[in-house]
């Protein structure tokens, strides 16, 4: 397949997210030339030994140099300064957008350094895996998921319809929201539930006497999959945590409310409470495999929707 949709694409980034965008768009013919930028040298020759770009540099400013589209897949924490650097050698009428978790903080940083007739579009891709750096990419990670812009007041139609065709050539469904919905819905659905994870995994560690042989020797399948969440990228997560800290506690204070209502069923012995609240998250696990967002096979459909399998 060769759909040309821009000349020349930067990216900004090439951990998980960044390379398998640079993948699907080898694959499907999306750009004339793929140009990688990361700051770490080693991260850098790895992506070229992958052969996934054209050209590589370790200067995003360089990097963004006459190019149409530029995709952002740093730490939200670190937008700022990449907006910053690159701001300098960003050409009129090219499409600078993000892959950040949190969207309102990025924004804050980001479009400060904006210059004028460059059009700023923020997204977030919501697909991923805990595997992060170049190897962990694949053909076809955003096939059949959800991307959501958050666009501004100011931005351009044209501009925004060539980034959403990009999208959709990924395989994507398009969505979009207000910034600030978008982070306190993503504070639910992804942000709370790594929290918790780090949390519940980091509680087990805690019982140092159990940890190094009953916890991980007969480690079932809900703490199996809660430590796979709390693989993620460190980095990552604490950006993620510092930039999106009103929507979270706000959804952690929610969660301890809940814990609580269950703690005093269990305590009391309410079964009709406890088989009420189990019947009724079980149908929501139902509903996201209905809605094509999981499959029902073993492991919550990890070996059917790994690639490798």
């Amino acid at each position: 397949m060769s759909d040309l949709l821009f000349d020349r694409i930067a990216l900004i980034g090439i951990g998980l997210i960044g390379s398998s965008i640079a993948r699907d768009i080898k694959a499907l013919g999306l750009a004339g030339e793929v140009v990688i930028s990361t700051r770490s040298p080693e991260t850098l020759k790895r992506a070229e030994e992958l052969a996934l770009g054209d050209r590589y540099t370790t200067s995003a400013a360089e990097a963004v140099r006459d190019a149409d589209l530029i995709v952002v897949s740093v730490p939200v924490g670190s937008s700022g300064l990449v907006a910053e650097q690159i701001a300098p050698n960003l050409k009129p009428g090219a499409i600078l957008t993000d892959v950040g978790s949190t969207k309102a903080s990025v924004i804050a940083q980001m479009a400060p350094h904006v210059p004028e007739g460059v059009h700023f579009i923020p997204g977030h891709p919501l697909a991923g895996t805990e595997k992060s750096g170049p190897d962990a990419g694949f053909e076809g990670l955003f096939r059949g998921r959800w991307c959501i812009f958050t666009p501004l007041p100011e931005t351009d139609e044209a501009a925004l319809g060539r980034l959403r065709n990009f999208w959709i050539a990924l395989g994507s469904k398009i969505d979009e929201m207000d910034p600030q919905h978008h982070d306190k819905v993503l504070a639910i659905v992804s942000h709370l539930p790594h929290i918790i994870a780090y949390n519940i995994v980091g509680t087990a560690d805690d019982l140092e006497t159990v940890t190094e042989s009953e916890v991980i020797k007969y480690s079932a399948s809900g703490f199996r999959d809660f430590t796979r969440l709390a693989a993620s990228d460190p980095t990552m997560w604490r950006d993620v945590c510092l930039h999106n800290k009103d929507a979270i506690l706000e959804m952690l204070a929610r969660f301890s409310e809940d814990l609580a209502y269950l703690q005093r069923a269990i305590r009391w012995g309410e079964g009709d409470k406890l088989f009420e609240l189990f019947s009724r998250t079980r149908t929501i696990r139902r509903s996201i495999v209905q809605a094509g967002q999981d499959v029902d096979a073993p492991d919550f459909g990890r070996h059917a929707l790994d690639p490798k399998a």
